[in-house]
């Protein structure tokens, strides 16, 4: 039905997360009615990001600068880590300005119906940071599902030797929700009303 490389452009924007055959078919379209000079920028800055981007080695978050700007930022509270599923989850906790401490970015939580543990996740640079012992308070801010809610009991034990305080976010964000669909006034109050893990 398709020229091979109009099939081709469609399979690949069909790859992306929450792109589906109709959508892939109008982005492809979408990339064949720009300039030749456009795609050429549109591609140069995928390639760019795909390039200059890379792990913050101090918090996991997607930067590039190392550290971090969160993370070299000198008026941040270095003794409360906040811990997050995605780097997309930081970004939406920063939105609402509430919180001044550190963040964590696990990259993933761990579902064993996926295969997934906790080796897969980004633990043992969460728990290099604790050893130092400047760390009072963990917040676990994954989101509140089954997986969500596993990675942050798993956590609370790992940390439980460190006699720190572990915190979850409390009301405001619904179970089974997801930490990238909430709003700002949402996320004050999840943050506001933590509570600790026992």
């Amino acid at each position: 039905m398709y020229a091979v490389p109009i099939a081709q452009l469609i399979e690949e924007f069909a790859k992306m997360p929450g792109v589906g055959k109709r959508t892939a078919e109008r982005l492809a379209y979408y990339v064949l009615k720009l300039s030749k000079e456009e795609v050429a920028v549109f591609a140069q800055t995928m390639m760019q990001a795909k390039e200059k981007i890379t792990f913050c080695p101090i918090c996991q978050c997607l930067t590039d600068a190392i550290p971090c700007e969160l993370c070299s930022d000198s008026k941040r509270d270095q003794s409360v880590i906040c811990v997050v599923e995605k780097p997309k989850d930081v970004i939406k906790i920063e939105k609402t300005r509430e919180f001044k401490g550190t963040y964590h970015v696990l990259h993933g939580v761990i579902s064993p119906m996926d295969g997934i543990g906790p080796e897969d996740i980004r633990l043992k640079e969460l728990l290099a940071r604790i050893a130092d012992g400047s760390v009072r308070e963990v917040i676990m801010a994954t989101n509140p599902n089954l997986e969500g809610e596993t990675t942050a009991m798993y956590v609370a034990k790992m940390l439980k030797p460190f006699n720190i305080k572990v915190t979850r976010l409390a009301h405001g964000i619904p179970v089974g929700g997801d930490l990238e669909y909430a709003d700002e006034v949402t996320l004050t109050r999840a943050l506001e009303g933590r509570h600790e893990i026992v």
